[in-house]
């Protein structure tokens, strides 16, 4: 399909979706409220989903337990243009939407999709933990944020709201168990504690054991399932005009490492330089292929599988204040702090080819404060201030073929380390940074007669980072320090190397919107999106690989409608969109030093579409769907020395949709028989920009579903369940490590089945 054929399908598609809905002009007004409703504060204000002008899907909590959306991974099967890759696991998941994504997936890297728990954001992977349990909803907006929100942002936000407690005495508690032994447990308490105080505390936990079975003695199976979460929240609500939220949470993941193995590359277990390291010691390293030969696909003979341990903590306060009838004051203080650990072995064989770790510490201080105004007229605005501070410890170690005896002496210590460098060699770099974000926003709205309103808004972002104490080392297989690669001395072994960005931003949107008819809504806008710099994480051989990159921009320009037909027993919302996207970040190899460095990619363009539909033929029969459409092309870059003009951007499918439909099959006396089913096609996909046929994720499709029995009363729940049912063996991320002879691979789930018991009280 021709680029320009493609572009015609997005707008017949919208064009013609637009004309269906405008017979919509006489349904109910928009006053009325229809079964699943959900209420979102996208835009900082309690709106209706269908009121809101801007690309946005939600879920509310049944739709969560539903379809049993148990991590922030699982939201790629029901967001259209949203995918994910998970290199350091599925919980804690860097996605990539409407074909924004990221290429460093350093632990001090923050990603271009932004994610906020309860309104605060929390930038760094080591901060995410366990997140999907206790929810009222979960918000994704697509497009570029700042206008609105404390962080700016280029791809988009998700937005995890838990539950508040009220003042009546309730609760509910779900168990469950399934196959790979798996025992899981959730549940919420919350009661008053007085007329103007109430508290409410939710747990999580789940243990299972790995899917991929490692076939060697005494090495334990990847891919387990070990956390666990707690949350207490506080609600003070002394009169209808004060009220503030405490939330306190700690969470801990502490499982075998995730799904990842490797595979030999077209030219085999002797490609590359492996063949080298056979001449060196053919013992050690046979012409064999010990990465997949006779091994079933959640197979493996890895030597090196360890526990991957994410252990977090966060404290929020949020306060609203009326002044007087028309203006509110809110306050959002947090704290968090994370720790993450993870060791992948990435060769997954019996030899020590290459096995490494990541070790990262984030704390967090942030204050979002903003005024908002209901004057109950044509004029609306919100004016905010938003600081944010993040101080990272980040170390990574690269071991290159450990056990491999340079010198030929029986032995292997510092010297095959210093006659073999690289080879027999650790590589270790580790260095302090911080950041931190000053801004103000604001955005405004200006309603023309009964249907046209007027939007716009402006930010300012005051940027600065510092990266101190960078050192890489060279260690010898006996843990002896050897060299220092950066700073570049010998016989100084002091980490003195530093660096630091100051960057000033403006930003902003302009939008509009109609009302055509009291169930139709259209709406069009364009808007800046921004991405502070960022520092390199991977330098590790020279200090030339010590860079900075420069900030990414996004402009947007978007059009869409919401509309809601047949007495509202359809919904159908369409979106089209292009970006111009400037200065990708991303990590670029030197074809001649081997040299990796933060870089940017100058250009690149987006064209896209979205359409999301949900139909209530029946009171006991509920349909949902949605498509994306994406056309990416990079403009201008080049990626080891090779112009990469004319590429697709990575994590990008050209198509991909998801089906999704809720039956109540049999009511009788006792309760009622529910049957839901769900899906997600995805079309082929690349995993880097440079569109190697061999790292391509060809189509696939994920099916799940539940039968479950309801009891009359509501309060008992029995499911049986099943998740990627007709067990898709697929790919969330591929690297080629040719010059080791392999390609490096995350796994996704497999199929998954279990029964769940829920009781609310």
């Amino acid at each position: 399909m021709t680029n320009r054929r493609f572009q015609s399908t997005l707008f017949a598609l919208l064009g013609g979706a637009a004309t269906f809905a405008a017979p919509a002009a006489t349904a109910q007004t928009s006053s009325e409220t229809i079964p699943g409703e959900i209420v979102v504060t996208a835009q900082r204000r309690a709106e209706k989903l269908q009121d809101v002008p801007i690309s946005i899907t939600a879920f509310g909590s049944e739709q969560i337990k539903e379809q049993r959306l148990t991590g922030a991974a699982d939201l790629v099967g029901v967001v259209p243009n949203l995918q994910s890759t998970s290199t350091s696991g599925d919980a804690t998941p860097i996605f990539s939407l409407r074909g924004i994504s990221m290429s460093d997936y350093s632990f001090n890297q923050s990603g271009p999709v932004a994610t906020y728990f309860d309104e605060v954001y929390r930038g760094n992977i080591a901060l995410l933990g366990v997140s999907m349990f206790d929810l009222e909803r979960v918000e994704v907006l697509r497009g570029p944020q700042g206008t609105l929100y404390g962080k700016n942002t280029t791809g988009g936000a998700i937005n995890f709201i838990s539950r508040v407690p009220t003042f009546e005495t309730a609760g509910n508690l779900s168990v469950g168990v399934g196959n790979y032994d798996r025992h899981e447990a959730s549940g919420a308490v919350q009661t008053a504690l007085g007329d103007t105080l109430a508290a409410r505390v939710a747990f999580t936990f789940a243990r299972a054991d790995g899917t991929f079975h490692n076939l060697l003695a005494g090495q334990p199976d990847p891919d387990s399932v070990r956390e666990y979460g707690i949350r207490g929240t506080l609600l003070f609500e002394p009169s209808d005009d004060v009220k503030f939220v405490l939330r306190a949470a700690t969470s801990l993941q502490n499982p075998w490492n995730y799904g990842l193995y490797a595979e030999p590359t077209a030219a085999g277990i002797g490609g590359g330089v492996y063949s080298q390291f056979h001449a060196i010691d053919p013992v050690a390293y046979p012409l064999t292929d010990y990465f997949r030969t006779g091994l079933d696909p959640r197979e493996l003979e890895a030597n090196a599988i360890s526990r991957r341990r994410n252990r977090t903590y966060s404290l929020s306060l949020t306060g609203n204040v009326a002044l007087g009838s028309d203006l509110t004051l809110t306050s959002i203080s947090s704290w968090n702090r994370g720790t993450l650990f993870s060791a992948e072995d990435g060769d997954t064989s019996p030899l020590k080819v290459i096995e490494i770790e990541y070790f990262g510490k984030a704390t967090q201080l942030a204050q979002d404060l903003r005024i908002s105004s209901d004057f109950g007229g044509p004029f609306n605005f919100i004016l905010g201030a938003y600081y944010d501070e993040e101080k990272v410890y980040n170390r990574t170690l690269f071991p290159f073929y450990q056990d491999l005896d340079v010198d030929g002496n029986g032995s292997l210590n510092g010297d095959d380390c210093l006659a073999g460098f690289p080879l027999a060699c650790q590589i270790r770099n580790s260095f302090d940074q911080k950041k931190s974000s000053l801004a103000v926003y604001s955005d405004f709205r200006f309603t023309i007669g009964e249907a046209l309103t007027l939007r716009g808004g402006l930010r300012y972002t005051h940027d600065k980072g510092d990266l101190r104490n960078f050192i890489s080392q060279a260690i010898g297989p006996d843990d002896v320090t050897l060299i220092n690669l950066i700073p570049g001395s010998s016989t100084d072994l002091d980490a003195t190397t530093g660096l630091a960005f100051r960057k000033d931003n403006v930003s902003g949107k302009i939008g509009v919107d109609y009302q055509a008819g009291r169930d139709v809504l259209l709406y069009a806008s364009y808007s800046r999106g921004y991405r502070g710099s960022a520092f390199n994480a991977q330098a590790l051989f020279d200090p030339s690989e010590l860079t900075i990159a420069k900030p990414e921009t996004i402009d947007s320009y978007e059009a869409g409608f919401k509309s809601q037909l047949f007495d509202r027993m359809l919904q159908l919302n369409g979106a089209l969109f292009y970006y111009g996207y400037k200065n990708q970040q991303f990590i670029d190899i030197d074809p001649v030093s081997a040299a990796q460095r933060l870089v940017n990619l100058p250009r690149s363009r987006i064209i896209g579409a979205e359409l999301e539909l949900v139909a209530r033929p029946t009171d006991g029969l509920q349909l949902n769907g949605s498509i994306g459409l994406l056309d990416t092309k990079v403009k201008e870059g080049t990626l080891q020395g090779v112009s990469i003009v004319g590429n697709e951007l990575a994590n990008a499918p050209r198509f991909s949709a998801s089906f999704g439909a809720n039956w109540k099959m049999i009511e009788m006396a006792p309760g009622s028989i529910h049957l839901h089913v769900d899906g997600h096609y995805s079309s082929k996909q690349w995993f880097e920009l440079q569109n190697m046929s061999h790292l391509r994720q060809k189509p696939y499709t994920l099916v799940n579903g539940s039968i479950s029995f309801e009891s009359a009363d509501d309060k008992w729940k029995l499911s049986i369940w099943g998740k990627n049912i007709f067990d898709k063996f697929y790919y969330t991320s591929r690297l080629d490590v040719s010059n080791f002879g392999f390609i490096t691979n995350h796994i996704g789930a497999p199929r998954t089945y279990g029964v769940s018991l829920d009781y609310k009280f």
